[in-house]
């Protein structure tokens, strides 16, 4: 309904939330703190009323427009509007229809109906004439009615046999349907569904737009779509469990840092009371060195909160807001929320974050290390900790980048601290997650091998083809330029020439038999000569000059027009 057919339900203005404590905050709009009108669900499942949505400051404005349906094809011009939702901060995208477009919450609508009801300021207004207040609801037509149009319900022949009930008597109800009229069609009300464009639609919508299309009644094909919701939701309800177990952690984690922070402290100020003026100067510079680590790590464990707070936020928004549709929702409302519903769980499915802390508290002091002099004394006493900073981490190799389908491959992840020198030694956690972009339950597993000299070594063999998405984390954290792209190829180049060590013997001697690895020997002969005496080499491929028997011929492909014309060696 629109925003004045929902203010004419009330003989006066609605009370605003600050008038009632006891009043269903379900019912409120967490914007304007009034009872919702016409309320809009936006992408993040968070609810407002249509009006306080469009006084939302636009964040962009794109070019681009989105799909639309045949019926709908005037908004294909309209640029695609984004705003922020107030409660959560998320980007969300306003349809081609605008405010409008967006799907309504009909249980906000009925939580509104049921206060007014307890509400004694609220007098609501008959359905049927607009003018008259209702004192009567019909169980079969779902509409009040007021005295006059009672009694002309009840001559009526279609509808002499229906029940009415005092509004009184619904104060205690939990749940009533009202119908649910179309917004292309005011006048027919929205009873079945369109599976080819996957939404609902009333019986003049299936005449114009939707007349080759398969529609049937909501009831008979609820219990298809409430099933995958419900599997959907079943996936993303356990990440509410995990990412509280996870928060709880970051909390013990932090008071394990601040405990063993303040620990270091004590040893380095005892360790400096044997000394004069330059102790106590190397000691002052020990403790800045150890706050600024304190402050480092605390700020790393709060970036991490902050992230799982909000990652918990929008999970239980998507759980709570999908498990009230389910269990709540009718039929219809169901159906007409799925599709939001639906991309919203999908969505926070695709969200990665590490349950387990991603900072540790080694920090320790070594009394017995040589510092640097103070006050022209030799002192010692260093902060020891594995500061490494995984922004200036780097990556060496081609595996990261190209792969080969059944064939192991390997790079290595260089680790290093924040002035960007290389970790003398080992001990970080390195976690590498390969998983192929279309086959999403098609993950390649890792091996990490830690070389104890601040670099991993990490092998794979893919055994699916494809594009492939290289998730590489240090401490928790992404590394520079992660996540990576990996390409996985299924076919091997063989070789075309001969595993051969001499060019020119395999050709009879003749001076212009040329080889694939560039080899030539003295006298104008361009062959090869490895293997000859002068001429010390190992066995190669003469197509490519690959030193692997057993590999993947790197020379130029089969049928390439080159001015260079290779040889291809003979065997013997």
């Amino acid at each position: 309904m629109s925003r004045n057919e929902n203010k004419r339900l009330y003989a006066s203005d609605p009370p605003s939330q600050a008038s009632g404590s006891g009043v269903n905050t379900r019912a409120k709009c967490s914007a304007c703190r009034h009872f919702y009108c016409d309320p809009k669900i936006l992408p993040c499942l968070h609810t407002f009323c249509a009006e306080c949505i469009q006084q939302l400051e636009q964040f962009s404005i794109q070019g681009k427009t989105a799909e639309t349906l045949p019926e709908e094809s005037y908004l294909r011009d309209q640029p695609s509007v984004t705003i922020l939702c107030p409660v959560c901060d998320s980007e969300v995208d306003l349809p081609p229809a605008g405010v409008q477009g967006l799907t309504t919450n009909h249980l906000a609508v009925n939580e509104v109906f049921l206060e007014s009801l307890l509400n004694e300021d609220c007098e609501l207004v008959c359905d049927l004439c607009s003018e008259g207040a209702a004192k009567k609801w019909c169980n079969v037509c779902c509409v009040n009615l007021c005295e006059f149009c009672c009694q002309a319900h009840r001559r009526q022949k279609k509808t002499a046999s229906h029940t009415t009930v005092r509004l009184q008597d619904l104060n205690g109800s939990s749940r009533i349907v009202k119908p649910i009229m179309c917004l292309l069609h005011p006048a027919e009300e929205v009873r079945l569904f369109c599976e080819t464009c996957d939404r609902p639609v009333c019986r003049d919508c299936v005449v114009t737009g939707h007349r080759d299309h398969a529609c049937d009644y909501a009831a008979n094909v609820i219990h298809k779509h409430g099933d995958s919701v419900r599997e959907l939701l079943k996936n993303v309800q356990p990440h509410v469990g995990v990412l509280e177990r996870a928060l709880s952690d970051i909390e013990c984690m932090q008071q394990s840092v601040e405990v063993r922070a303040d620990a270091v402290a004590e040893e380095v100020r005892v360790f400096a009371e044997g000394y004069i003026k330059a102790i106590e100067k190397h000691r002052d510079g020990l403790l800045n060195q150890l706050e600024e680590l304190r402050v480092q790590k605390r700020n790393q464990l709060h970036l991490q909160r902050v992230q799982l707070e909000q990652i918990l936020a929008d999970v239980k928004t998507g759980v709570d807001f999908t498990e009230r549709l389910l269990t709540s929702g009718s039929d219809l409302e169901i159906l007409m929320a799925k599709g939001v519903a639906v991309s919203r769980l999908k969505r926070l499915l695709e969200v990665g974050y590490n349950p387990h802390p991603a900072v540790d508290d080694g920090v320790c002091f070594l009394p017995q290390e040589r510092a640097v002099q103070s006050g022209g004394f030799e002192v010692y006493g260093v902060i020891h900790t594995r500061a490494v900073e995984p922004t200036k981490c780097s990556i060496k190799g081609e595996g990261f980048q190209v792969g080969r389908q059944g064939h192991p491959s390997e790079f290595t992840v260089i680790c290093k601290d924040s002035a960007g020198e290389q970790m003398a030694k080992g001990g970080e956690t390195v976690r590498i997650s390969i998983v192929h972009k279309e086959k999403k339950d098609c993950a390649t597993k890792a091996a990490v091998q830690d070389n104890n000299d601040g670099t991993y070594r990490v092998s794979y063999t893919p055994q699916e083809a494809g594009t492939y998405t290289v998730w590489v984390c240090v401490t928790g954290q992404h590394i520079q330029g992660s996540p990576f792209v990996l390409v996985v190829r299924s076919k091997v180049r063989k070789h075309r020439g001969v595993f051969h060590c001499c060019t020119f013997c395999s050709s009879g001697g003749q001076k212009e038999a040329r080889c694939g690895c560039g080899g030539k020997m003295p006298g104008g002969y361009q062959g090869c000569g490895h293997g000859h005496k002068g001429h010390p080499g190992k066995p190669h491929w003469s197509c490519c000059g690959n030193l692997t028997e057993v590999s993947e011929c790197s020379g130029p492909t089969t049928g390439t027009n080159s001015s260079r014309s290779l040889f291809r060696t003979v065997a013997l």
